[in-house]
């Protein structure tokens, strides 16, 4: 079944057009109502196409700012493609600030293919994979911690399996020109934007550029730099004059035994900083009970080496909670 949302907008129309996706939702307040989705359209001349995208989780800013000031900026006479930019894809939640929508309670980025006769985030997820894919040939969607993470920025690849596509993924994530590439290799979860995006055979790439549900003005300058760098690769826009930027150092998250999760409820101590280098049964961090002042903090160490790029923000945690967890530099085992 074809999605059910709906746009005004022109997708093979020259120029910039800005308007919105509509998805219809029916409740008590409005019978006839919709749920809005930003979208833009800018084209110009003859080239391929990239899809852009913020907002699937609500509460990660830099990617919303960064897509926001580029339908702005951009100008379609300097295009030879397209661009479809969505600043909030999930706009509920992107509202809300929250990670899943508050409609339904479904984090966008596990819902992808999608089921157009489902709930409003999986009738996204659906549009997104049946009809926006489809006319994409690269894709980047943008992310960060949100509330409960923090991360080291690093633009990111995940691996398909088709070492052609993944070899084009990866040329277009150093093209992007962030200091550091993340690949992830061990991804048990195919409900992904960017898993589903490789089985169309579209050029993916993803991105952590903050975190602890703030904005980092260092973030949003990493994506708009990379962004253009990313369009001169795709030969969109005409190469820029600028210094070539320093190689990234490029990590890999290979399995499990990378993360590290809370073995109890307490409050965390982190004991290793983001891009700090760590080594198999370091110490991670300190889990304390305050309701039991005389019980002694239950350690947590990491069972692998590499480097630290994500660590839980807030102080407060949960057993299952995600602690930490390591990519390891390519090259070493």
């Amino acid at each position: 079944m074809s999605s059910q949302i709906w746009t005004q907008l022109d997708f093979d129309r020259a120029g910039k057009q800005v308007g919105h996706l509509h998805l219809p939702h029916s409740v008590h307040r409005s019978a006839y109502g919709n749920i809005t989705i930003p979208m833009g359209i800018v084209a110009g001349g003859k080239g391929p196409t990239l899809l852009l995208t913020a907002g699937t989780h609500g509460d990660e800013y830099e990617g919303q700012i960064a897509l926001t000031r580029l339908l702005r900026e951009i100008d379609p006479a300097a295009l030879n493609g397209r661009l479809i930019v969505i600043p909030m894809l999930n706009a509920p939640a992107a509202r809300a600030g929250l990670r899943v929508s508050p409609v339904d309670g479904i984090n966008l980025n596990r819902a992808f293919p999608g089921n157009p006769l489902g709930s409003p985030t999986e009738a996204i997820a659906h549009y997104v994979s049946s009809v926006l894919f489809p006319l994409a040939d690269a894709y980047q969607d943008l992310h960060a911690g949100g509330s409960s993470l923090d991360y080291l920025p690093f633009v990111s690849v995940r691996r398909s399996g088709d070492d052609e596509l993944d070899a084009k993924a990866l040329a277009a994530a150093r093209a992007f020109g962030a200091p550091h590439i993340q690949i992830w290799g061990h991804s048990p979860d195919p409900r992904l934007s960017t898993a589903e995006a490789n089985r169309q055979k579209v050029i993916s790439l993803g991105g952590e550029f903050g975190g602890g549900g703030t904005v980092s003005r260092a973030g949003i300058a990493m994506i708009e730099r990379g962004l253009k760098r990313l369009m001169a690769h795709l030969g969109i826009i005409a190469p820029r004059d600028e210094p070539e930027p320093a190689p990234a150092t490029e990590c890999e998250v290979k399995g499990r035994d990378h993360y590290v999760y809370a073995a109890g409820n307490g409050l965390f101590e982190p004991l290793a900083e983001l891009g700090e280098y760590v080594t198999p049964s370091q110490l991670c961090g300190l889990l304390h009970d305050p309701d039991e002042p005389l019980r002694p903090p239950l350690p947590h160490h990491f069972a692998t080496g590499g480097i630290l790029v994500c660590r839980r923000h807030p102080g407060q945690a949960e057993r299952g909670d995600c602690l930490a967890h390591l990519a390891t530099p390519l090259g070493t085992r």
